[in-house]
């Protein structure tokens, strides 16, 4: 099969994706584990979101708990918790990209 693709060349490509896929399952269950902070307001209120995008903990400094501004607190809250979320993003696109990256797939397949 001149120019082709032979079974030789189907059966590497398949082994590369089912290698991809055993690293793809690997990195999901290293980033579920890893542990992401948000913060806002110079750091008065502090969240932390696992890599399944749950929220493990909220912190917030006395000084904010002290004020009388509840309005202020709950957006110091959201700001923090969609931080911390963006950052999973971020780091579970990082991770993916890695492993994607590891792979010599043909051209064009994707």
């Amino acid at each position: 099969m001149k120019g082709g693709m032979g079974m030789g060349n189907m059966g590497k490509m398949m082994k590369q994706l089912q290698k991809m896929q055993s690293q793809m399952a690997k990195v999901q269950e290293e980033i579920a584990e890893k542990v992401v902070e948000g913060s806002s307001g110079g750091g008065a209120v502090r969240v932390e979101v696992n890599g399944q995008k749950e929220l493990l903990s909220v912190k917030i400094d006395e000084e904010v708990l002290s004020q009388d501004n509840r309005e202020m607190l709950e957006d110091l809250i959201l700001t923090a918790v969609n931080e911390a979320l963006r950052k999973v993003d971020e780091m579970i696109a990082a991770e993916m990209q890695k492993v994607a990256g590891s792979v010599k797939l043909p051209p064009g397949l994707f």
